[in-house]
């Protein structure tokens, strides 16, 4: 008996591991000539790889940030599409780095398998979503690691999988948002999402099952397959927040005094621990519209829409908060970035976040949530 024979197999695992890596290698390029370009004195699969930080300023902070896909790795195994994948896992890292004022620069990636034995397909399509996140995202893929857990790792189809990650990020202490530059009657301008990025898919797939039964990913609806609208892929907010306040070391083009990125726990938590340093609160009177699929939960499955807000992002993917005065320059600057946006509300002294219905069975006109 050998180490194949106990389920992990060597040779399969080196191919993949090299798949990703010369993927890796493509994103490099992002970062050139930028804080966090990738240094590679061996030129070589196990070489080093590392980021020249030498005489970086006073007041230069260097953090990370970890999270994972969950279970939209069910969608991927579903539809047999594991090329969006890296969108979800880059969007959850990247834009929370961009909370609070850091650019992120750098990507860490750990993949843990069923087998991948057999798996060249699936990590070349896994490959081309790394090179085309991190161009999304203007990062590199620093390095990464795989492995086998046989049984360990479940889920739908014969290649099962989580994958997670840590984005590297670099901050100058004066630029980091705080929560208290946010004042009375600045504006949220809200950046358009039109999927659940990767947050309330446990709730989605049981309500697909009550409504389709066990197989719905095969089912359609509107003539377009309900598995394609779930995994659409993360819109990545980080390079149109960096362009707002000038990342590490850029010229800022706009005055944002905080941005909110809308994952789980929805508006109500994620604005809210924006809000908390001010002891302010805010008023979303004009939403983003909500996608269909969303709705479509939320009738099928009777799910209230305070538990739509609170587990869905509602349309709304990420919040910007600037002066009055700076919201068109703001919608201008995310627009360029090709995603969609519009003033959605504003800055309050009532320590609520109210958000105008805009769920399926709308029982009440406004929708208030208390601060956390």
């Amino acid at each position: 008996m050998n180490y194949k024979d106990a389920g992990v197999d060597n040779e399969a695992k080196e191919d993949v591991s090299k798949i990703l890596y010369n993927a890796a290698k493509e994103t490099w390029a992002n970062r050139v000539g930028q804080i966090g370009q990738v240094i590679c004195p061996f030129d070589d699969f196990s070489g080093v790889r590392a980021i020249n930080v030498s005489n970086l300023p006073e007041g230069t902070y260097m953090g990370a940030g970890a999270d994972g896909i969950g279970t939209k790795t069910y969608l991927a195994e579903y539809t047999g599409n594991h090329s969006t994948m890296a969108f979800d896992l880059f969007a959850m890292v990247c834009d929370d780095a961009v909370v609070r004022g850091a650019e992120p620069v750098a990507i860490i990636s750990e993949l843990a398998t069923n087998s991948l034995t057999g798996r060249a397909k699936e990590a070349k399509d896994l490959a081309l979503g790394y090179v085309r996140a991190a161009k999304a995202a203007n990062v590199a893929v620093l390095t990464g690691e795989t492995s086998e857990l046989g049984s360990r790792v479940g889920g739908y189809g014969p290649f099962n999988y989580n994958w997670g990650g840590v984005a590297i990020w670099f901050a100058k202490k004066d630029r980091m948002f705080t929560g208290r530059e946010i004042k009375p009657d600045d504006v949220l301008i809200g950046l358009a999402e039109n999927g659940f990025r990767s947050n309330g898919l446990s709730l989605v797939r049981k309500t697909m099952e009550n409504k389709w039964g066990p197989e719905w990913y095969k089912a359609s609806y509107d003539e377009i397959r309900l598995a394609d609208s779930v995994i659409q892929p993360s819109v990545i907010y980080t390079p149109a927040v960096v362009d707002m306040f000038g990342g590490y070391n850029n010229e800022p083009k706009a005055e944002i005094h905080g941005f909110a990125h809308i994952t789980g726990g929805g508006i109500p938590e994620k604005l809210g621990r924006v809000l908390k340093p001010s002891g302010l609160g805010a008023l979303i009177d004009d939403p983003l519209p909500t996608p269909e699929i969303m709705r479509l939960c939320q009738e099928w499955g009777n799910v209230a829409d305070e538990d739509m807000y609170n587990t869905f992002n509602g349309g709304t993917g990420g919040i910007t908060i600037a002066p009055k005065d700076e919201a068109e320059n703001v919608i201008g600057i995310i627009q360029d970035h090709h995603i969609a946006a519009k003033k959605i509300g504003k800055i309050t002294t009532d320590k609520n976040i109210s958000i105008a219905n805009n769920g399926f069975f709308k029982k009440e006109k406004i929708l208030k949530f208390g601060l956390l």
